[in-house]
């Protein structure tokens, strides 16, 4: 609807007004107050947009970055990110179906665990293929010979090793084992080193008497695959070594850490974990 407009009648007979006089300026103290309310409220935005502007760098950064809340170090090692490798084309990783014998057809020295960030590399095992004597030298001499006549029976393909040294001095080794089938990986797991023995097992590292169990390997949750962790029982030597085994499919690995006083538990344990998951 169209509004319509009115016009309001003119009273002849009203007295003629006199027109307004102009507005008085505005007092000098008027003014001084609303010069005074600008510049607080320009100063006010301007805290403002840097208070929010140092907040949204706080939060921006990393809590370890921010002063007064970094958080302790729980002792893990900082590895990279770990990925697993590629496989030859119609191939099938371990534990997926079509791949009955459980076998790792990915290149075994891409399946070996990075040494972490600050780490030292062992110049003698790089990431390469090694042989069987120089696997068998982590054993006491009295568990070598046989020990190897195990390893010819069981029809043993390769070996592929990496160590290195951290910064708080422990150094470590992972060896690698892949043979021809699961059935040959577990006779020697079982038999020959006989891991889940009630005492312990039977061949023990160089330089290793005593042996306790590790109970963190209850916590490990890697399917298909066997863990089983120990480390040098007290009273030892000026090192303690630990050491743990993880049979996936075809591949037996072997994991040790020794260190000056005593193997620090977490690295150990964030070590073996990492390594299982990628056999896994």
């Amino acid at each position: 609807m169209t509004q319509q407009l009115t016009e309001t009648p003119v009273d002849e007979t009203a007295p003629a007004t006199e027109p307004e006089a102009p507005a008085a300026p505005a007092p000098r103290r008027t003014r001084a107050v609303l010069w005074a309310v600008a510049r607080w409220t320009a100063a006010v935005v301007v805290c403002g947009g840097v208070g929010a502007g140092t907040a949204a760098g706080i939060t921006a950064l990393d809590r370890h970055e921010v002063p007064g809340l970094a958080t302790e170090s729980d002792g893990r090692w900082e590895y990279p990110v770990l990925r697993l490798p590629a496989l030859p084309a119609d191939r099938l990783r371990p534990y997926t179906d079509g791949n009955e014998g459980e076998v790792h057809h990915a290149d075994l020295r891409e399946l070996l665990l990075p040494a972490p960030a600050g780490a030292t590399p062992d110049p003698k095992l790089k990431g390469g293929f090694v042989s069987t004597d120089a696997y068998l030298s982590l054993y006491g001499k009295e568990f070598r010979a046989e020990l190897k006549r195990s390893l010819a029976d069981s029809t043993l393909r390769h070996i592929a090793a990496r160590g290195w040294t951290a910064p708080d001095g422990t150094r470590t080794t992972v060896h690698l084992l892949r043979f021809s089938s699961v059935a040959y990986a577990e006779s020697y797991e079982d038999m020959a080193l006989q891991v889940d023995a009630a005492d312990g097992p039977l061949a023990l590292p160089d330089g290793v008497e005593g042996v306790v169990l590790e109970n963190f390997t209850d916590d490990v949750d890697v399917p298909d695959t066997s863990l089983y962790a120990f480390h040098e029982k007290k009273p030892h030597g000026p090192e303690q070594t630990g050491w743990a085994y993880v049979q996936a499919g075809d591949t037996l690995a072997l994991i040790t850490l020794t260190r000056k006083g005593e193997v620090p538990p977490v690295p150990f344990q964030q070590t073996v974990t990492l390594q299982n998951q990628l056999l896994g």
